[in-house]
């Protein structure tokens, strides 16, 4: 009997594995890549319930992450200490995947009783370990959970799991954390959110708050055919995205750290000194090789950019961290016109409507474009093509096209990032609060002592 992390293609032997065939050309990069069709963005299902509907067998292999395998089980133990059922779940962050070359604390003074492994993978940085976990039904969950981790919750869980799973599927970005808990020796935390919410604002970018934590590497331990599907839509999101604010030459850095960088934006917490000013930076420097992971095979699958670089024809290129290979895309207004189109639907409504204060355009004339652009009707197949307002917001001035973006950014960004903070002052706890503010405040100074 397979574990519920183990469902599908991916296998507790295999899981780490890309099953990505490696390629090579003189003219273009040797990387591994899934087996992608060309067509599979058009009108995807995000109701599938099985693997096997996914549009390939290798679809989305790029989102799996080698680790250490003994650190894997580790984590993955942690999950089996919850009884209430988890869909889908993955590990985030420096305590996984590391953002300084070394650190002053010992994992043994920050995990009370950390395994080999954890403590090997970690060495001296001593990193909680955050989690997600996606669930079906949030008050069942949280009922379950209640009666086994009573202690894992603040005061409010004391009113029930009706009232918690109102919090959190109500306020924020939908998301219920619960942080510095010890589970298996280990100290967490762990957020917890709907498999719909999670889908959705990967799909549609509705906050960019989970999608924008997945836009960088993370461990997926437990995976589930609908988040793995709205998860590649996010992350080719992400890619396009970041083309609109990148030049026409660029390199690895700069679109990863574009990508990386965009969930960031309009976030509370990167105006306060509550967050160390080089966490971007930080986060690509170290994790170069998970980030070329992730996205190289969707750059070769984009018709309009290419690596342009004579090193990614070298075999063992995808995983040098030394390489930072050069990349072009084609400024062509109509193929840029189609990345618009092919924006996240929230998102990209929030860019139609700058424009079309910027461009003047008659609310009548506006909202006849929104009808023939609205690829939600399931009895109509549509080909997201851009059209002449698509193209016309892609040849704008780059300087004001980065305006718009960034500003449409912001807004999808800064209301749910705002409110969930305020929601885990609740949820978590005041000394649970201080405590994380006063984390976040040491390695802001951390940062700033490092820059000067």
């Amino acid at each position: 009997m397979s574990r519920p992390e183990e469902k599908g293609p991916i296998s507790s032997a295999s899981s780490d594995a890309s099953g990505l065939k490696s390629s090579s050309s003189s003219s273009g990069p040797s990387t591994h890549h899934s087996s992608i069709p060309p067509d599979w963005e058009e009108n995807p299902d995000l109701n599938i319930s099985s693997f096997k509907q996914l549009p390939s067998s290798t679809f989305g292999y790029n989102q799996h992450m080698i680790i250490n395998d003994e650190f894997k089980e580790a984590l993955r133990q942690i999950l089996w200490q919850f009884r209430a059922p988890i869909r889908y779940a993955f590990a985030y962050g420096s305590g996984v995947f590391p953002q300084t070359a070394s650190g002053s604390k010992s994992a043994s003074t920050i995990h009370p009783h950390a395994s080999t492994a954890i403590s090997s993978v970690q060495g001296n940085q001593g990193k909680m370990i955050d989690f997600i976990f996606g669930v079906s039904y949030t008050q069942h969950w949280h009922s379950l959970n209640l009666q086994q981790h009573r202690d894992h919750y603040s005061a409010i869980g004391s009113l029930g799991s009706s009232l918690v799973s109102r919090v959190q599927d109500r306020y924020g970005a939908g998301v219920y954390f619960n942080p510095y808990v010890t589970v298996n020796g280990v100290l967490i935390k762990y957020g917890v959110v709907n498999l719909d919410t999670l889908c959705s604002d990967l799909s549609e970018w509705d906050t960019l708050y989970l999608a924008g934590r997945l836009h960088k590497p993370v461990k997926i331990l437990r995976d589930d055919p609908r988040v793995r599907l709205a998860n590649q839509i996010n992350l080719i999101s992400a890619v396009r995205t970041a083309l609109l604010l990148l030049p026409p030459d660029f390199t690895e850095q700069e679109l990863y750290g574009t990508i990386a960088g965009l969930s960031y934006l309009g976030d509370p917490r990167m105006a306060l000194p509550a967050e160390n000013p080089d966490k971007v930076a930080n986060i690509v420097k170290y994790q170069l090789p998970n980030f070329r992971r992730l996205y190289a095979p969707l750059i070769e699958n984009l018709p309009n950019v290419a690596f342009h670089d004579r090193r990614c024809s070298n075999s063992d290129w995808m995983d040098d961290p030394d390489t930072n290979a050069t990349l072009a895309q084609d400024m062509d207004p109509k193929k840029r016109g189609n990345m618009v189109r092919r924006l996240p639907r929230s998102f990209r409504s929030k860019l139609y409507y700058r424009y079309q204060s910027k461009f003047q355009i008659p609310q009548k004339e506006f909202d006849k474009m929104l009808e023939e652009s609205d690829d939600q009707d399931p009895k109509r197949v549509k080909k997201q093509q851009g059209g002449a307002f698509d193209q016309r917001v892609a040849s704008d001035r780059r300087e004001d096209l980065m305006k718009e973006v960034k500003r449409a950014i912001k807004s999808t960004v800064q209301w749910a990032s705002a409110t969930q903070s305020l929601k885990g002052i609740l949820t978590t706890g005041l000394s649970r609060s201080v405590r994380y503010v006063r984390e976040k405040i040491s390695k802001y100074r951390d940062g700033r002592r490092k820059e000067s």
